[in-house]
């Protein structure tokens, strides 16, 4: 082991060095802590452990199974702080504030990267947590934090990690063919079988390129319906980059929202109807063109619904500046709208501590 240079010798020594470590914490404002004295983990251990519980096992025997809510809460940490699977092992073992949110004492009790990848996997497979951000929103439909003032949609890009495929395998793909790429044929020896099948593994046929403002995207998009007054996450869906954000209206509006205003970016010009149809009342920023500029009027009108419009744009800030972006690191639909799920979860957690702390007028019911 490298020997460590001490550049400052301590005053003394201190036997409750932990201790003070966590009321210096506490006192800058530990953002777990604050979370933990507002939300009760415990309330999705059911919902948990029917996934996580292995209902075959017939012996106590070997090692016990981790904790169910335990591995939800390794895995929400990954996601607030958008760490792999390696580094989320890692900073658990080094960090203070993550071991206390954890309720973890000693370096045997972290669990390595392959559980917590084989706990995700599980999770994902499932759409617990679709299931978990249902639960969740009940919880704040109960605070009395659903107003039916106005709800805002847009969408964001989920990145992935790109692929690096010929033209013809790529043309294949955009065709909905990609399934029939990297598969063993017959005459293939042993070797090339193996290769075949692993390479197929580490290709995502689902993600799709798109190009916006004159950049280029790979991988999903997720799209969001915000109330307007809380700024939480009401309803979301994931499709591929290049779904326009104006094909996924009816997905993401409810029975609840008839007879509010929705408010709409510029590229969800043309689809008053769509709006209109749902029982809503369409607030779209108009559009200017090459040969018809927007008029003074359109642009003061457009600023006036825009101030309204931008809050879900404080929905997207978050997730790109707080929680380190909207990403994928795996292969699929299946995993990415697991990943997105969990993203909406994790945001709408965070944003109840903030409301509780800045808006508490908001929560009308304190039961």
């Amino acid at each position: 082991m490298q020997k460590t240079t001490i550049y400052r010798k301590p005053m003394k020594e201190n036997l409750f060095e932990e201790e003070f470590t966590v009321n210096a914490l506490s006192a800058m404002g530990n953002p777990l802590e604050q979370l933990s004295s507002l939300i009760d983990f415990e309330m999705f251990r059911p919902a948990l452990e029917e996934v996580l519980l292995k209902s075959d096992c017939k012996t106590a025997a070997g090692r016990p199974q981790i904790d169910a809510v335990l591995m939800f809460k390794v895995i929400f940490l990954q996601r607030y702080y958008g760490l792999g699977d390696h580094q989320i092992q890692y900073q658990i073992i080094d960090r203070t504030s993550f071991r206390q949110f954890l309720g973890i004492h000693t370096v045997d009790e972290v669990p390595d990267e392959k559980t917590v990848w084989k706990y995700r996997e599980q999770l994902s497979k499932v759409g617990t947590f679709d299931t978990l951000f249902d639960q969740f929103r009940t919880l704040l439909d109960e605070k009395g934090l659903r107003f039916n003032e106005g709800k805002i949609i847009d969408a964001t890009f989920v990145e992935a990690p790109k692929q690096r495929n010929t033209r013809e395998e790529n043309k294949r793909i955009k065709e909905g063919n990609g399934n029939s790429l990297w598969n063993p044929e017959d005459g293939d020896d042993e070797e090339t079988i193996k290769h075949k099948r692993n390479k197929k593994k580490h290709k995502d046929i689902d993600a799709s390129w798109t190009k916006k403002r004159d950049e280029t995207h790979y991988g999903y998009k997720g799209h969001v319906k915000g109330d307007h007054k809380t700024k939480l996450i009401e309803k979301y869906k994931t499709t591929t980059a290049k779904v326009h954000d104006s094909n996924v209206i009816k997905p993401i509006l409810e029975e609840t929202d008839k007879g509010q205003d929705l408010y709409l970016d510029a590229g969800y010009v043309k689809k008053e109807d769509v709006v209109i149809e749902a029982g809503m009342n369409p607030i779209i920023c108009e559009k200017g063109y090459r040969n018809k500029p927007l008029t003074d009027e359109q642009k003061a009108n457009n600023r006036t619904k825009s101030k309204v419009r931008c809050r879900i744009e404080h929905i997207f800030g978050f997730i790109e500046g707080a929680m380190n972006g909207s990403f994928v690191r795996s292969i699929g639909m299946m995993r990415a709208e697991a990943s997105f799920a969990l993203t909406c979860l994790v945001y709408n957690m965070f944003r109840y501590v903030q409301i509780n702390k800045y808006q508490p007028q908001l929560i009308t019911c304190k039961g």
